[in-house]
């Protein structure tokens, strides 16, 4: 066990550097394209901070473990909207553009909705198979299609993000953090599963809790510097794009590959998900401005550390 336990330590380790690193050689191409900050966060960000609950994903299908991998993405949404949104926050104040507040938080809600709906009225009862994964990416498509067209006039500020690397850097980063993502996903998968199942917790639980915090890091890790940084924009669309992506592309892609089991005792976790958007949608059209307040955050920290309560007590 206590091998095991260092291997898991070792796997969060890899993950996190490895999408440190595709997140910067990605975000070096994004500003050399003159993407805004915001379409940044929700595009290539969003995208390589999403990587390991894809990769984790992929090789939890391929053993058979589909309770795991729905668990892993509502686990990471909730985790994304409270932890990190709250963390972000308090740390500096979050700014929601106008263009945010009409299509992405939106997409959010469909997003939600619709893995509650297909998981429970499409196709075979409480499963997510191929034709609802192939309805998910098609979500997808659309949501980025709409995504690089719609331009954000608040958020053109590329420069304030950082400087790109030079073109044979960013390619070495890519490179690097595609491998680390791969290497990281595989040994926290495995290990998480051997850990958790010793304690006796469900494939659900066990994606909900010990996969779902290691596979929203690089979310924490990049929101935390990008707050930092007072770059709003970068915080917000990380978020709200890898909640989207996490439902429309890593859940799609997983039930082309299996069957995905739904546990109706995940309903919880999915109002509790639905609940966390109302919450975040609640804080931007309180108070001053279009705005997240440390006060507001500290609010969202709260209800997290509710959430895993309550996971914890109802295993």
């Amino acid at each position: 066990m206590v091998w095991t336990i260092l291997l898991l330590i070792i796997g969060f380790v890899v993950l996190i550097v490895g999408a440190d690193w595709l997140v910067d050689g990605a975000t070096s191409i994004g500003i050399r394209a003159k993407m805004s900050p915001l379409m940044i966060g929700l595009t290539i960000v969003a995208f390589g901070t999403s990587l390991p609950e894809l990769i984790i994903n992929v090789f939890s299908c391929f053993q058979g473990n589909s309770g795991l991998a729905i668990g892993n993405i509502v686990g990471s949404n909730i985790m994304n909207l409270l932890l990190i949104l709250g963390v972000a926050a308090t740390i500096y104040p979050i700014d929601v553009s106008r263009i945010s507040i009409r299509r992405d938080i939106p997409a959010g809600f469909v997003a939600t909705i619709a893995l509650y709906l297909f998981a429970h009225f499409m196709g075979p009862k409480n499963s997510i198979g191929w034709a609802e994964g192939l309805a998910l990416l098609a979500c997808a498509v659309i949501y980025l299609i709409l995504t690089v067209k719609v331009k954000d006039p608040e958020n053109t500020d590329v420069e304030a993000v950082q400087i790109p690397m030079p073109w044979w850097k960013t390619i070495l980063f890519v490179l690097l953090g595609i491998g680390g993502l791969y290497g990281g996903g595989e040994l926290v998968s495995r290990n998480a599963q051997i850990i958790a199942k010793a304690w006796g917790m469900s494939d659900a639980m066990i994606g909900l809790t010990v996969v779902a915090v290691a596979t929203s890091l690089p979310e924490l890790i990049t929101s935390i510097v990008a707050a930092t940084k007072k770059n709003a924009g970068i915080a917000i669309g990380n978020v709200l794009g890898s909640n989207i992506l996490n439902i429309f592309v890593v859940l799609g892609i997983s039930g082309l590959i299996t069957p995905l089991q739904f546990d109706t005792k995940m309903n919880n976790s999915l109002f509790f998900l639905f609940g966390a958007n109302l919450l975040m949608t609640l804080f931007v059209f309180t108070g001053k401005g279009r705005k997240i307040s440390r006060f507001e955050g500290a609010l969202m920290l709260l209800a997290f550390s509710g959430f895993m309560t309550f996971t914890v007590l109802s295993n």
